[in-house]
C-alpha cells in the first residue's frame, strides 16, 4: 500500500493483545537464546549458499549411518536442520512486519514533526502578542539551539 497520511490509533485492549501475542511467541520459542558478539564470531553461519550442503549432508548420513561415530545423532541433526528451515521462516516474516512496524513509525513520526513545526511556527508568531506564550516558544525553540549553533561552512576560493 502507498504511502498516505497516517491516521491510525491503537486501543490499550488492542495493545494488551499485541504485547500477549509477543509473549505467546517467547513461550512457544522457549529454547531461543541471546548470543554474546564473541559467540556469533565464532559460530558457523547458515546462509542460503551453506543450505545445500547442510541438506546433502544430511541425506547423506541418514542414508549412511554405518559410517558415523555411534556418539554422532543423526536425529538431533535433523531436528536442528528442521528448526533451522522453520525459524527462517518465521524470520522472513518478522522481519517484514518489523520492516513495516519501522516504515510506519518513520512516517507517522515525520507527521508529528511536520505538525509540531507548524505549532512552533504559530507559537513564536502568537509569543509577540500572547502572554505566557513566550515560555513555550523558547522551550520548543531549544530543539533547534545546537543546529543553530554550528559554525556554517563556506566555500573558499568563490
Amino acid at each position: 500500500m502507498a504511502y498516505q497520511n497516517i491516521n491510525a490509533s491503537l486501543s490499550p485492549a488492542d495493545i494488551q493483545e499485541i504485547k500477549a501475542a509477543f509473549a505467546t511467541i517467547q513461550a512457544k520459542m522457549p529454547f531461543l537464546v541471546t548470543l554474546s558478539v564473541e559467540e556469533r564470531r565464532k559460530l558457523f553461519k547458515m546462509g542460503d549458499k551453506s543450505l545445500a550442503f547442510v541438506n546433502t549432508s544430511l541425506t547423506t548420513a541418514q542414508s549412511n549411518q554405518d559410517i558415523l561415530p555411534a556418539s554422532f545423532d543423526v536425529d538431533d541433526f535433523v531436528r536442528d536442520y528442521q528448526l533451522a528451515i522453520t525459524l527462517t521462516e518465521l524470520l522472513i516474516g518478522l522481519r517484514q512486519l518489523t520492516e513495516q512496524v519501522d516504515d510506519t513509525l518513520m512516517a507517522v513520526g515525520s507527521e508529528a514533526m511536520g505538525s509540531s513545526l507548524t505549532v512552533y511556527d504559530y507559537v513564536k508568531t502568537a509569543a509577540k502578542k500572547t502572554p505566557g506564550l513566550k515560555t513555550i516558544a523558547e522551550q520548543l525553540g531549544e530543539r533547534f539551539k545546537a543546529i543553530k549553533s554550528k559554525p556554517v561552512k563556506t566555500a573558499s576560493g568563490s
